[in-house]
This record gives structure tokens, C-alpha cells and sequence, in this order.
């Protein structure tokens, strides 16, 4: 019984003891676990809505260029040789007595 109390009075004569049972101490580390991992607002939370910003606001540039590609191809469609010519090369059409021969490649067609 003599070397418990004297164990237990080495452990509350140690420095980092007397430290860490500080009240201030205590209720600091609770208060910054409690927000850096359990609150709705934790640190963990924040970061993964930033990586959602940052995708989509690179979906958001992949977007606005092909609203440019589109606006450039309807502004070409207005012309109505590049309209005849866009026809027959996306969905193969064709005049009257005229007929049409697709070639594809072996390494041209996807699995």
C-alpha cells in the first residue's frame, strides 16, 4: 500500500501530469477535438465541401467550353453547305441515288 501512494505522488509530481489536469488545459484539447472532428461545422466536414467546390468549378470550365464549341458549331450550321456537309458526316444522310459506305478500322472501333 506504501508503494501505491508513493507511486501515485511520483505521477502527480510529474510535470507533464500536473500539465495535462489543468482545467483550461482540459476543456481547450475537448473544445478542439469537438471542432476539428464531431461538430457539424468540423474541419473535416469544410474540407471535403472545399474538394467539391474545386470540382465543380472544373466542371464548370469544361462546361463553358463546350458552350463554346456548340455556339461555334451552330454558327457555322448557319450556313447551308456546312449544314448539308454536318448531316451527312454525323448522321449519314444522303441524296437520291447516292449511296453511302462507312469504313471503320480495327483500332477506330471502341470495345
Amino acid at each position: 500500500m506504501n508503494s501505491f501512494k508513493s507511486f501515485v505522488s511520483k505521477i502527480k509530481s510529474n510535470k507533464y501530469f500536473k500539465f495535462f489536469t489543468n482545467f483550461y488545459i482540459v476543456v481547450s484539447l475537448f473544445f478542439i477535438i469537438w471542432m476539428l472532428f464531431i461538430d457539424t461545422n468540423s474541419y473535416l466536414f469544410h474540407n471535403t465541401l472545399n474538394s467539391e467546390i474545386d470540382q465543380l468549378i472544373i466542371k464548370k470550365e469544361k462546361l463553358k467550353e463546350e458552350i463554346l464549341n456548340d455556339q461555334k458549331l451552330i454558327n457555322d450550321l448557319k450556313d447551308p453547305d456546312n449544314y448539308e456537309a454536318f448531316a451527312r458526316e454525323n448522321f449519314f444522310m444522303k441524296k437520291k441515288d447516292e449511296e453511302i459506305f462507312i469504313i471503320e478500322f480495327k483500332d477506330s472501333i471502341e470495345n
